[in-house]
């Protein structure tokens, strides 16, 4: 196993992962879902409706639920889902999340690709990051 491998495996570990059928309906309960794909990866393949968008270099100010620049009503409770392309980067991410304060975040089983495969409803991409 290399260190990445060890690295991705000590992440999920730690994460309770959704497949795409209940992160559309967690988000339909009001869990965020953010999408942590390059624009071009977005404007390629689309979105998922009613995502925010969330450049990775900026990911932690923005889920940190005590700091001055996270989402606006982002709370210890929320339930965040973090999507990547296929499901690796995510789960890094989604383990940042909860080392942040946020308990309750996950990512989506096979990204964005699962999703769409999933047949789930997909917006044109290349909407703005959040800043």
């Amino acid at each position: 196993m290399t260190a990445v491998d060890e690295l991705l495996a000590g992440a999920r570990s730690r994460l309770v992962r959704v497949g795409p059928e209940r992160a559309a309906e967690l988000q339909a309960e009001g869990a965020v879902v953010v999408d942590i794909r390059p624009q071009a990866d977005r404007v390629a393949e689309g979105e998922i409706p009613g995502s925010v968008i969330m450049e990775r270099i900026v990911l932690e100010w923005r889920l940190d639920p005590a700091g001055d620049h996270r989402l606006t009503g982002l709370t210890a409770d929320t339930t965040v889902i973090i999507v990547c392309n296929e499901g690796y980067a995510s789960s890094l991410a989604a383990a940042d999340a909860q080392r942040l304060g946020l308990p309750h975040a996950t990512d989506l089983i096979g990204g964005f690709r699962a999703w769409k495969s999933a047949g789930l409803p997909v917006a044109a991409g290349g909407s703005p990051a959040v800043p």
